[in-house]
């Protein structure tokens, strides 16, 4: 008589791994420095393209911190929802996708305001 074993439950994945860590950490300076070159834009005549953004860059550093906390969270916040409902792949793709569009920001930004 064969007894057949239970099926095997795959185990999750962690979150933080050495490439979330660094991609997160990489994700947080290019907010930064779409926050100093946003605002040295302001301080040259330029306005705030982003709608959702406005109204936190407008005033000012505080405001700036508030509205990169804002967006920082959110795009982490999107990962882990991707991770803790085992969309693994597209966790990573979310992830990417986040630092390659702020480095865009940043490279815009950095090339208008020359």
């Amino acid at each position: 008589m064969v007894v057949a074993e239970p099926p095997v439950k795959p185990q999750p994945q962690k979150f933080w791994t050495v490439e979330k860590k660094v991609n997160t950490g990489i994700f947080a300076g290019l907010i930064a420095a779409d926050a100093i070159t946003t605002q040295k834009g302001l301080g040259q005549g330029y306005r705030e393209s982003n709608p959702f953004a406005r109204p936190f860059v407008t005033m000012g550093a505080p405001g700036q911190a508030a509205g990169a906390a804002l967006g920082f969270g959110s795009g982490i916040g999107l990962v882990y929802v991707l991770h803790r409902t085992r969309h693994y792949k597209a966790e990573r793709i979310a992830m990417r996708l986040l630092v390659a569009g702020e480095s865009a920001v940043v490279a815009n930004n950095i090339a208008r305001i020359r």
